[in-house]
Order: C-alpha cells, then sequence, then structure tokens
C-alpha cells in the first residue's frame, strides 16, 4: 500500500502570453515503497473528485496553451476531418443477423452520431425501433450503450449505459411491445447481463466504488428492491476480473474469473442459475475457457499445451475436472488458438500463424480446413454466430487496403458467400499496397511488420512514416481499412504497424517474452522496427511519426526516453506512463488486476526493473521530439493525472524547444468523447500537429 508524505506549497504558475506553456508548481511529495522513497513534485496534480480548482485550472492553462499553438493549423485539422468523413458512408447499417428467432441491426441515419438499434421478425418484415441512441444521447456529452440482452421470451431487453465515461455503468430494462422503462435501474454496474430463463431474473456485476472492479455476482428479481438482490458469487481475489455469459446453446449461464496467468469458470442450469460448478479449480499458469453446444463442452486451454489447444467433455463430466477432457486438437509451436465458437457438428476456430489471424473449421470427424485468404498480411475474425444449429459460420475478413468484408462460409463445402463490404465512398483499394515485413530485432528476433502506402510513393528514403504499435496484455494489432487513415496515405505518409513482443501475434511466447521483466523487448522492437524501416528505404530518418495509445502510451514513452533522435514526432493517447506509482497504489482501477502483466513493485525485482523504463521516472534533461499528448478527465484506465504529470515534468527538465502539446478532454473517459465522428474530429486535431512536424503540405504535395 502506497503512503503519501506531504511537503510545501506553491501555486501554479500560469502561462504568460497565449504562446508560453504553462508551468505546474513543483510541490515535493514523497512516495514510499518497501523498496525505496521517491520524490514527486507533481503528484499534487492527483484529485480523486475532479474538483480541484488548482489542479483544473493548470488542465484549462494545458488547453488554451494547446489551442494557441494549433490556431494556425485549424484549416488543415478541418480538411482532414472533412475528408475523413468524406470517406464514411453516413446511413450505413449492419449486416442483420438471427437469434432465438429474430432479425437484429443496428442503423445510421446521416449525420448521427450514434445508430438505432431495431429488430425484425423476418428480414423482409417491418422494423422494431429498440433503441434510438441519437435521442438517448440528447444532453448528454458522453453516451455510450455498451451491452443489451434480450429475454428469452423476446418480450424485455437489458441493457447498460453511462453518461460519464468513467465506465461506471446504469442497468435499465424496459418492455418492447409498449418501450415503457421499468422502474429497475441498477447503478455502478459492469456492462455484462444475463437473463435466466424465468424471464424475471437478472445477472449482473457489482462494482466496487472505490477501485471500480466487478468483484460480486448478483441476481436481481424485476419488481423488486435492488437491496434485495441475491449474491451469488463473490471473488474475494483482487486479482481476477469477471464476467458473465449465457452459452452459444443458451443451456447455461457461466461466471468466468480470470487473471493474467489463470482462469476459473463455473456454470449453472440458465433455468437455475444458482448451483454453480466449477469446472477446473484455479492453478497459477492455468488458463482455460469453456462454452457449450451439440450436447458437449468445449473448452479453449493452455494445460500442457503453451500455444492452447481445444479439448471436450461431456455433460456428466461437468464436475469432474480436467480428468474427464478429451483433446480435439493438437498443441503446436507454430498455431496459436486464440477464440473459437461451437455449432452443434462442428466448431470455428480463430487461430494466429505467421502473424496472420486466420480462421478453420474442426468437424466431428476432426478434419481441419482452413478459410482462404489472398493477401499477405491480414485479419479474419468470427463475427455474430448467435445459432448453434447453423451450417454456415459468418466472419469478417479485411487488410490494411481491403475494408472490412463480412462473409459466411459453408462449414460442409468449405464455400464463401460475400454478405458485405463495408462501404469507404472514395476509396479504391487498388491504388494502395500493402506488405508483410520482417525486421530484426537487436537479439536476432524476427518482428512482422504490417505496411501500407499508396501506389507512386517512392521507396528512395524521403517520405514521411507513420509507425504505431501496442504491445501489450497479449492483445494482438491487425491490419483493417480506418478512413481516418486514409488522407494520410494520400499525402504520400507511409503507414506501418509493429506487431511487436507482448502482444500474441506469434504466439504465447510472443506475449511472455515482452511482459513482467522482458517488457523492455516491446520498446526495443518498437525502435528496431523504426530503424529497419530507415534503412529499408521506407522512410526518411528525420520524418518518422511514432503514436500509442494506454499501454501504447507507455511505449511512446519509454521510447521517447531511450531514443527520442529517431523520431520526429510522438503522438501519446492516455498513456500509462507513471507505472511504479500507479502499481504501489491497489486502490486505483486496474491495479491489483495487473501484477503479473508489469510485477508487483513491493517486489525489489520488479521494482527495480519497472523504475528502469516508467516514462515518468526517467524523463531528463536531454533533447526530446515534438509531442501530443492526449487524456481523458474522467478516465477510469489511465488516470488523467499520469499524462498530466509526465508532460509537466518534460516541460521542467526537457532542452529541446520542440512543441509539447497536452489536451485533457474534460468530458470524456478512456476512449475519448462518445459519437461516431466526434473521434474523428479529435483525431484531425493531432494529425495536423503530426503532419505538420513531419513537413507534409496540407494538400499533401
Amino acid at each position: 500500500m502506497m503512503r503519501l508524505m506531504v511537503a510545501g506549497a506553491a501555486m501554479i504558475g500560469v502561462a504568460a502570453t497565449a504562446q508560453e506553456a504553462p508551468r505546474a508548481a513543483k510541490k515535493p511529495y514523497q512516495v514510499t515503497s518497501p523498496n525505496g522513497v521517491r520524490e514527486d513534485d507533481y503528484y499534487w496534480l492527483r484529485d480523486d473528485s475532479r474538483k480541484n480548482p488548482e489542479m483544473l485550472a493548470y488542465l484549462n492553462a494545458e488547453n488554451s496553451y494547446a489551442d494557441a499553438r494549433l490556431a494556425s493549423l485549424k484549416p488543415l485539422q478541418a480538411r482532414l476531418y472533412e475528408e475523413t468523413v468524406s470517406h464514411i458512408k453516413q446511413d450505413d447499417s449492419s449486416v442483420p443477423y438471427r437469434d432465438n428467432g429474430w432479425w437484429y441491426q443496428t442503423r445510421f441515419a446521416t449525420g448521427a452520431d450514434y445508430p438505432v438499434v431495431e429488430r425484425r421478425r423476418a428480414p423482409d418484415a417491418p422494423a422494431e425501433l429498440m433503441f434510438d441512441q441519437p435521442a438517448m444521447a440528447k444532453g448528454h456529452s458522453f453516451f455510450a450503450l455498451s451491452e443489451w440482452q434480450v429475454s428469452p421470451d423476446n418480450k424485455l431487453v437489458a441493457w447498460a449505459e453511462d453518461v460519464v465515461g468513467r465506465r461506471q455503468y446504469v442497468l435499465k430494462v424496459k418492455d418492447l411491445a409498449t418501450g415503457r422503462v421499468l422502474s429497475d435501474t441498477i447503478t455502478n454496474v459492469e456492462p455484462n447481463i444475463v437473463w435466466a430463463d424465468d424471464n424475471r431474473t437478472l445477472l449482473y456485476i457489482a462494482k466496487d466504488p472505490v477501485t471500480l472492479r466487478g468483484y460480486r455476482v448478483m441476481a436481481h428479481v424485476l419488481g423488486t428492491p435492488v437491496s434485495a438482490d441475491r449474491l451469488l458469487y463473490e471473488e474475494k481475489d483482487d486479482t481476477f476480473q469477471m464476467g458473465i455469459m449465457r452459452t452459444m446453446d443458451d443451456r447455461y449461464a457461466c461466471i468466468t474469473v480470470q487473471s493474467t496467468v489463470s482462469d476459473e469458470q463455473r456454470c449453472a442450469p440458465a433455468g437455475d442459475p444458482t448451483r454453480f460448478t466449477v469446472l477446473a479449480p484455479r492453478a497459477r499458469e492455468f488458463r482455460y475457457s469453456a462454452d457449450h453446444a451439440g450436447g458437449r463442452w468445449v473448452i479453449r486451454t493452455n494445460r500442457a499445451a503453451k500455444n492452447y489447444k481445444l479439448v471436450t467433455f461431456a455433460d456428466a463430466q461437468i464436475a469432474g475436472g480436467v480428468a474427464g477432457w478429451q483433446d480435439l486438437t493438437r498443441p503446436s509451436d507454430s498455431v496459436f488458438i486464440e477464440d473459437f465458437k461451437p455449432f452443434d457438428g462442428f466448431v470455428a476456430i480463430n487461430q494466429r500463424e505467421g502473424g496472420n489471424r486466420m480462421i478453420r473449421l474442426l468437424d466431428a470427424q476432426g478434419r481441419s480446413t482452413a478459410v482462404e485468404a489472398d493477401e499477405p498480411a491480414y485479419q479474419m475474425a468470427l463475427s455474430v454466430n448467435e445459432e448453434p444449429g447453423a451450417r454456415v459460420v459468418r466472419y469478417s475478413y479485411g487488410s490494411l487496403k481491403t475494408p472490412t468484408t463480412t462473409y459466411e462460409v459453408d462449414a460442409k463445402t468449405g464455400a464463401r458467400r460475400v454478405l458485405k463490404v463495408a462501404p469507404v465512398p472514395g476509396y479504391d483499394p487498388a491504388n494502395y499496397v500493402t506488405e508483410r515485413l520482417w525486421a530484426p530485432a537487436r537479439d536476432g528476433t524476427r518482428i512482422p511488420v504490417s505496411v501500407v502506402y499508396k501506389k507512386g510513393v517512392a521507396r528512395d528514403g524521403t517520405a514521411p512514416l507513420f509507425q504505431y504499435s501496442y504491445g501489450s496484455y497479449g492483445i494482438s494489432m491487425d491490419p483493417a481499412v480506418d478512413a481516418g487513415r486514409i488522407a494520410l496515405l494520400d499525402r504520400g505518409v507511409v503507414y506501418a504497424l509493429a506487431h511487436i513482443r507482448g502482444g500474441q501475434e506469434m504466439g504465447r511466447g510472443w506475449y511472455d517474452d515482452g511482459h513482467l521483466l522482458n517488457k523492455k523487448n516491446s520498446f526495443t522492437d518498437f525502435i528496431d522496427v523504426t530503424r529497419y524501416l530507415v534503412a529499408q528505404k521506407y522512410g526518411a530518418k528525420d520524418r518518422v511519426a511514432a503514436m500509442g495509445g494506454s499501454a501504447g502510451g507507455l511505449l511512446m514513452g519509454a521510447v521517447a526516453n531511450m531514443a527520442p533522435a529517431d523520431y520526429k514526432v510522438i503522438v501519446a493517447q492516455v498513456p500509462f506512463v507513471d507505472v511504479v506509482t500507479t502499481m504501489l497504489d491497489a486502490s486505483i482501477p486496474l491495479t491489483t488486476f495487473e501484477y503479473d502483466e508489469w510485477g508487483n513493485p513491493a517486489q525489489k525485482p520488479f521494482y527495480d526493473y519497472m523504475l528502469s523504463y516508467s516514462p515518468y521516472d526517467n524523463v531528463a534533461a536531454k533533447a526530446y521530439p515534438a509531442m501530443f499528448v492526449g487524456t481523458g478527465l474522467w478516465d477510469s484506465q489511465v488516470q488523467y493525472y499520469e499524462p498530466a504529470k509526465w508532460v509537466a515534468r518534460l516541460r521542467e527538465r526537457k532542452t529541446d524547444s520542440n512543441p509539447l502539446l497536452f489536451r485533457t478532454n474534460m468530458e470524456a473517459g478512456h476512449g475519448g468523447k462518445s459519437g461516431r465522428f466526434e473521434r474523428y474530429r479529435q483525431n484531425a486535431e493531432w494529425q495536423a500537429f503530426m503532419l505538420d512536424q513531419l513537413g507534409v503540405a496540407p494538400d499533401g504535395k
């Protein structure tokens, strides 16, 4: 537990002119830990209430400074936004899918930031309006409808909404026939809802009001007070997070708990979700997830399979643990099983091989068929598949040049059918080139890189290069067309997606080599990819931009400290940059979940290692690239004060005259402001800044 000892006081240094950077007052704090005491001059910027006038004045001063420095780029920002919006089909709709006898679809109206959600009894039947999100969002500066679930009898719908951006959701229920919202309202919940078969009982996850950790599964009976809700399960270990689900065939309701290195799942009949049976007890370095269809359980597990395998067991063996598990697939050193979906007669598998995300189908006789792909770097992802008796599997396909395409593949014949190509007005894939490269890291590891650029861009070492990555939590970054990127490509920017260690693009070992005491591999991989791309003349040495967000913002902070001369400009969004202080404080959301991601700094080896790369702790008196840093005041994932402190320390110590801009969205959380177009408006700001720093003319010539 972290203790703070406070000494000293001062006032905020307010910028004397619009072009003079604001300076945060220095107030020495001492951050204590079992492994030492560190001085933190800017800890005063933390205010959990988000009401401290001094703190708010500083953030507003930074926003005003950013406004002034970016004023001359307003025309370019507006042009980038307009070009982006021109590539978005405004009156778009999703591909309808069938679930429990009804067809569901979302639909955007022209100019709308939010879609309406509709359902039909048949594909050609009149639509019934379920959610008018544009109307629901009115009067709110932020709005998110994050999950909704229809009752088994199709008469009621429960949903979770957030109007602040802090991910403290409110659960509500309404009658679909009348539109009447019931009196049942439950606050501070996860966006995770399960109906019981009685159409009256809702399972939900209550969050701790301080840490925001979901820790209790509750059962609410419609029409009864929330105070009477029944506790079904409480997770005592604060390093685990929770989820609830119904199985593919809807026969079971399940509670899942997971940490970085362990899982546990307990399931009960959906008709009586009180008698939960643990499928296999948790153990360190043992992970699994189970689903049910076709009269059997299918489990993805790393038991005796580092890259995961699928196993199965019968209903009668539900309480038997791993002893009754039978292999469906064999372990592989080169194929990583990422996800699966069981059907009555086969299993659809999402797997990774050679850095690409692909799909194969496994039939009841054990025959395996891979779904075809046509490009060197691509992704396939299982889409909405809600009916276990279906013989076709819906999935999406895309690359850095091919718009997301929704397919159905026949599980027996392998025949593919295109359901929809995501419309991208004014965009022709034939005008662009995508490549898969392999960049050598300093330890000899080959790092996959997905690259896209416009035809005609010369590979002569003069082009501006924009490199993006994430590299944490085992989350893989897959190539896809982004309407907001086209304007950059059309201006001659080469875009590179670096699949660095810390993700799982190359399997579980790829993650193991990029977290805990191997975390620095993520940072050096990113730098080595940059140097390789420059050496291969994909970009000019003095025209390289880098970007990352959240844990990818940590990457940006580390890269800025380790190799500032390799980058002309760095964009860090909601960056996790104060690693040691945050991981010492168990009251901060996410901290306890992540001891097996970053390490627990109460232990000296982790404390010393984390301290050696923590961006905030390693800011030095040296030249840094131009930088744009963004955050949201209500961010629950990376608290706003981490980047605020980092920027303040950068202003204090950096020796260069390169611009450092800090934008705080005062009405948003981790994902920025809500709404379909708003994020592109926000993106246009940093894009204009980046292009200006790279010396790209506003018209791209």
